[in-house]
C-alpha cells in the first residue's frame, strides 16, 4: 500500500510538472494578453512532433527540446505580428483565427507524421532508475520536475524582478497609460505571446517524452490548460502552480481508483471554485 501510495504522489507531481508548464503558457496568453489561445494545444502537438523528428534524425534529446520550443516560439510570434495584430481587442476575431489555426496545424500534422501514437525516445543517461524511499522511480520525471521549477522561478524572475516583466504588467492593467509613458506595448505583447508558444513548445518536447503524441490529443491538452487557469486565476502564476498539483494529483489517483472518471474528476474543483470564487484561488477580482 505505501508502495503504491508513493509512486501515485510522484507520478501525480511528474503530472502537475507538464500541467504547470502547459498552464503558465496560456496563463502568460491570455492572462496578461487577454487572448484567448485556442490553438495552444495545436502547439503543443506541433512542438511535440517536431521535437519527434529531431530526435529521429539526430538521437540527440536536449537538441530535440530547443528546437521544438524555438520552432513553437517562432510560429507564435510570427502569428502574433500577422494576424493577431490586425484584430487585437476583438474577442471573437481573435477567437476565430486561434481555432482557424489550430484546424491548420491538425491537418498539417497529421499529413506529415500520420495517425500513429508516437513517443520520443529518451537517451539512457537522461532516465537513469533512481531508487528514492524504497521504491525505483524513472529518473527523466525528476528531471521533469526540476525544469518545471526553473521554469516557475524563471518566469517569476521576468515578470515581477525585471523592468520588462514591469512592463508587462503595466501593459496589462492600463495599456493607454504605459504607452503614454513610453511603453511599445506591440512589442510587449509581441514578446509575451512568442514566450507562451515557447513554454508550451517546452510543453510537448517534454510530454511527448513521458506520454504519447497522437492526432486529436491537442484537444485534451487545451482542456486541461483551460481548466488550470481557471482553477488557479487569470494571470496567476502562483495559481498556475497550484491547480497544476491539485490536478496532477486528481489526474494520477484517479486513472489509478476510477480510471472510467478520471477524466471527469480534474473538472469537480473547477467547478467548486468557480462557486465559491469566480476569479479562481489566485485571480483579482475585477
Amino acid at each position: 500500500m505505501y508502495t503504491k501510495f508513493l509512486i501515485l504522489i510522484l507520478n501525480g507531481l511528474t503530472q502537475a510538472a507538464i500541467f504547470f508548464v502547459l498552464g503558465s503558457g496560456l496563463t502568460l496568453a491570455f492572462g496578461l494578453m487577454r487572448v484567448m489561445n485556442l490553438s495552444h494545444g495545436a502547439f503543443y502537438l506541433l512542438g511535440g512532433y517536431i521535437g519527434y523528428s529531431v530526435v529521429h534524425a539526430t538521437h540527440n534529446w536536449p537538441l530535440a527540446l530547443v528546437a521544438g520550443s524555438l520552432s513553437i516560439a517562432l510560429l507564435g510570434f510570427l502569428f502574433e505580428r500577422t494576424m493577431l495584430v490586425r484584430v487585437r481587442g476583438g474577442d471573437l476575431p481573435e477567437t476565430l483565427l486561434t481555432i482557424a489555426l489550430s484546424m491548420i496545424i491538425a491537418d498539417v500534422s497529421l499529413a506529415i507524421w500520420g495517425g500513429h501514437p508516437l513517443t520520443l525516445n529518451l537517451p539512457a543517461y537522461l532516465n537513469p532508475p533512481i531508487r528514492i524511499l524504497g521504491i525505483t522511480y524513472p529518473g527523466f520525471r525528476f528531471i521533469l520536475m526540476g525544469l518545471s521549477v526553473l521554469i516557475a522561478f524563471s518566469l517569476w524572475l521576468i515578470l515581477y524582478r525585471t523592468k520588462l516583466g514591469a512592463s508587462v504588467r503595466a501593459g496589462v492593467d492600463d495599456r493607454e497609460t504605459a504607452s503614454a509613458l513610453g511603453v511599445n506595448i506591440d512589442k510587449i505583447y509581441s514578446f509575451v505571446f512568442a514566450l507562451s508558444a515557447l513554454l508550451v513548445g517546452v510543453a510537448g518536447v517534454l510530454g511527448g517524452s513521458y506520454l504519447q503524441l497522437s492526432p486529436g490529443s491537442d484537444t485534451t491538452i487545451l482542456t486541461y490548460s483551460l481548466v488550470i487557469i481557471i482553477l488557479g486565476g487569470m494571470g496567476s502564476l502562483l495559481g498556475t502552480v497550484v491547480s497544476s498539483l491539485i490536478l496532477g494529483q486528481l489526474l494520477s489517483f484517479g486513472l489509478a481508483y476510477a480510471p472510467q472518471y478520471s477524466y471527469f474528476l480534474i473538472f469537480v474543483p473547477m467547478g467548486v471554485v468557480l462557486a465559491i470564487r469566480p476569479q479562481g484561488l489566485f485571480g483579482r477580482q475585477v
